[in-house]
């Protein structure tokens, strides 16, 4: 009882210092042109730090889809060569051994790894090791590499079965076409990759120019200097990915497809908005009472409350270096998908005419205010919220700024940004269920 007494303490004077003070990040950059970001917090003995490459899947090469996600997925499944050699067993042996936990991620930006350690120098210094080694000796390999592909395989034609990845897939594929972010991966696609290709993706992706390192938690910053050099000192220097290409807006329209289940899926959408977007703001806090507010978003009032025609409806925008996907999403039952389809386009275009009222507006601005300290009341959450603002080149006061930015907002704000975001005739629409529609 008296160690949970100590860690509740503990979590309670963190919210309440992030409650009533800035965050602090420092930055720079390693000897070898890798940015660090760090945040000190002592209130934890631990240590989280984050990995991110701009290496996703849209850096696969252009006959190679499918490469950034298995090199990613395969950086821990073995490590180094000859006496020194680790797989993947023994690997998560190590880390269980000073109760070290290892994560990570893709998307179409990037690829991450995160790492979770108490602070304490030896469990600190044993977990960092495997890390750097894993970031600069991975062996990739052949039996694990043919296992994950499998693993893939399997999980590609599962998809394929269910509505919503159906939807997912083609509903991308419609709004980017040849884009990099409107790649489909196929069996053949995963059958055609080889080991050499996730060597020569790692050897060009995973360098030093590539790389942003964020550290939180329990270091002083000689310290955090000291972890940021050496994780990244057996990387290449090499050079930053290439800027991903402009995306053309689609051609609007509706695509039916047919599908067994009960329920339509149903996603409306156009690619509209980049992460360091000045509208983002205004965006954020117009989308709140659009679709982003649960029971208190106009489409679900519309559609749900009002129709019964769904049990829920939603609206969202995702910013990525290039134009993220701004998209509205339902499911219903496959003879109501053309009314409900409807009733959400005339929902948003209402919105897009006259924008939010005073009150909605009022009661979209407090909400997101009041809910940002739960975003930051972990050190894993503020080294997500930390990593996100280094890895878009965004201000590094952005977390300090937030309630102000949210306030700032007006209603010709919400207005503007809408009509330069979302624009009818790019809107495609696709429903997977029911009847189908000509293909496009």
């Amino acid at each position: 009882m008296p160690a949970m007494k100590l860690i509740l303490t503990s979590l309670l004077t963190l919210l309440s210092g992030l409650a009533h003070a800035g965050v602090a990040i420092e930055s720079w950059n390693t000897a070898n042109e890798a940015r660090v970001l760090f945040v000190k917090n002592n209130n934890l003995p631990m240590l989280d730090v984050q990995i991110d490459f701009a290496a996703g899947s849209a850096f696969d090469p252009p006959a190679r889809p499918g490469t950034a996600a298995l090199t990613q997925g395969l950086l821990d499944a073995g490590i180094g060569q000859g006496k020194r050699a680790l797989d993947d067993n023994a690997i998560a042996d190590r880390l269980a051994d000073v109760g070290a936990q290892l994560g990570g991620g893709i998307d179409a930006d990037r690829a991450s790894l995160h790492l979770r350690v108490l602070s304490n120098v030896s469990e600190r210094e044993a977990a960092l090791g495997l890390l750097r080694q894993i970031l600069t000796e991975p062996s990739f390999p052949p039996a694990v590499l043919e296992r994950e592909r499998a693993r893939a395989i399997a999980g590609l034609r599962e998809g394929m079965t269910q509505p919503a990845a159906v939807l997912a897939r083609r509903f991308g594929q419609l709004n980017y076409g040849d884009h990099p972010y409107g790649k489909i991966l196929s069996e053949a696609d995963l059958k055609r990759l080889t080991r050499q290709d996730l060597i020569d993706f790692h050897r060009r992706f995973y360098v030093s120019r590539n790389a942003q390192i964020t550290l939180v938690g329990d270091l002083s910053r000689a310290q955090a200097e000291a972890i940021a050099n050496a994780l990244v000192a057996g990387l290449p220097t090499g050079n930053e990915a290439p800027p991903l290409p402009a995306v053309s807006l689609p051609k609007g329209g509706l695509e039916r497809i047919p599908h067994p289940s009960v329920q339509a899926h149903i996603a409306i959408g156009m690619p509209a908005l980049k992460r360091a977007d000045p509208d983002l703001m205004a965006l954020t806090v117009g989308n709140y009472t659009l679709g982003g507010g649960g029971f208190n978003a106009r489409l679900m009032k519309e559609i749900r409350d009002a129709r019964g025609l769904a049990y829920g409806a939603y609206s969202y925008f995702a910013p990525m270096a290039a134009e993220g996907l701004f998209r509205i999403g339902l499911e219903t039952k496959a003879e109501q998908a053309e009314e409900a389809v409807k009733v959400a386009q005339d929902t948003l275009a209402k919105f897009l005419a006259e924008g939010p009222s005073a009150e909605e507006l009022a009661a979209a601005k407090a909400n997101l205010i009041n809910s940002f300290a739960l975003r930051l009341d972990s050190n894993a959450k503020l080294l997500g919220q930390v990593a996100d603002l280094g890895f878009y080149r965004r201000p590094l006061d952005a977390l300090d700024t937030y309630a102000a930015r949210v306030e700032a907002v007006t209603l010709e704000d919400v207005r503007t940004a809408f009509a330069r975001h979302v624009k009818p005739e790019h809107l495609v629409t696709v429903i997977v269920g029911g009847k189908p529609t000509p293909s496009r």
